[in-house]
């Protein structure tokens, strides 16, 4: 055997960075759940004693966590003063709540992959599905985390209003249902920006049911948003203006026979929003970051919940278009196209 070294070295440094990259996200994890980050936002510079105290924190465990996170770009060191600091941009991603970029429920999200891979590995070997509601409870508050930021500053603002006709029917008063709506994020969201409109939710988790329940009280919306248990191949209700699947069809075992129940619930003139993770259609145009992140993110939560539910169809977290554009063509909507876009988002319309 001949080994080329730089193509090895390669390797090995490839691997390096993947494991640093590893452990220093369960490392950001316990930053978020300390309130270190937040601790530190806007303070500019801190010595380490002064993080601890803001965090109730120890300094000791404090300073390797500052060393780690020095080491990976995210804290800013002076080693004069010796003072650490979170620049504005890494304070936007790891400590605002409200940003569009914020991180924090990607880290429980990867901790619940982690927690699934004794289950994953048995899976592997069988063939059988790990259903959504088996997986590890952070993972239903972390997904919502997740994906919140982004609803929040895109749904209402851009891709309700890129769809044909829509945002005009949600002032005036529409029908909405949303299918898989975990702990109801975007149905809230909905339901502030156009409070004439009615939304229901539907989620066959009933954990997640209970949660989007008591969000929606505290969020004042209980009045015209309402969460069931159901399917989304058997959800109650007809003559809906709008059917919303939110980063959730490709984890369905049915994903046609959904579209087509959608497809019946519709009104005459409704529109399907569909909005998934972004793709192309092919594994060689999705060799990125992104497609990494979400392939594996597939492997561990999306596929293992299709293949646990009748059919099985798996389209994983990264169909792409034409695979979900088939997926709507055969439940029988004659209109499918790209409404718009983001980096981390296809954004998707199906009219009967």
């Amino acid at each position: 055997m001949t080994i080329d070294e730089d193509k090895l070295m390669a390797v090995m440094g490839q691997a390096v960075t993947d494991m640093s990259a590893t452990v220093s996200v369960a490392l950001m994890m316990l930053g978020d759940k300390l309130g270190l980050y937040k601790a530190m936002a806007g303070a500019g510079p801190l010595s380490c004693a002064q993080v601890a105290e803001r965090s109730g924190t120890t300094e000791r465990y404090v300073r390797e966590w500052l060393s780690n996170q020095v080491a990976g770009g995210y804290v800013a060191y002076d080693p004069k003063a010796k003072t650490y600091e979170l620049p504005e941009e890494q304070a936007y991603a790891l400590a605002d709540e409200d940003s569009p970029v914020f991180l924090g429920g990607a880290f429980d999200v990867i901790a619940a992959c982690w927690a699934a891979e004794e289950r994953l590995t048995d899976a592997f070997r069988t063939g059988e599905g790990v259903g959504w509601h088996e997986q590890h409870p952070r993972l239903f508050a972390g997904t919502e985390r997740f994906f919140r930021p982004g609803y929040r500053a895109f749904l209402t603002s851009a891709w309700i209003p890129a769809l044909d006709g829509v945002e005009e029917k949600l002032v005036r008063g529409a029908r909405v249902a949303d299918v898989g709506c975990g702990f109801g994020a975007s149905a809230i969201l909905m339901a502030e920006a156009y409070p004439a409109s009615t939304v229901k939710g539907f989620d066959y988790h009933q954990g997640s049911v209970d949660a989007a329940r008591k969000r929606a009280t505290e969020a004042g919306v209980s009045d015209r948003v309402t969460f069931d248990t159901a399917h989304a191949k058997d959800f109650p209700g007809t003559d809906f203006d709008l059917v919303c699947f939110f980063d959730c069809l490709h984890d369905m075992g049915d994903p046609v026979g959904a579209a087509r129940h959608a497809r019946e619930a519709l009104a005459p003139t409704g529109t399907v929003l569909l909005v998934e993770p972004y793709a192309n259609d092919g594994l060689e145009d999705n060799i990125n970051p992104v497609g990494r992140l979400f392939y594996g993110a597939s492997t561990f939560l999306c596929t293992p919940s299709s293949l646990s539910q009748e059919v099985g169809l798996a389209l994983g977290a990264q169909a792409g278009e034409q695979r979900l554009r088939d997926v709507f063509t055969e439940a029988g909507f004659s209109s499918f196209r790209r409404a718009t876009e983001t980096p981390f988002n296809l954004v998707l319309e199906a009219r009967p």
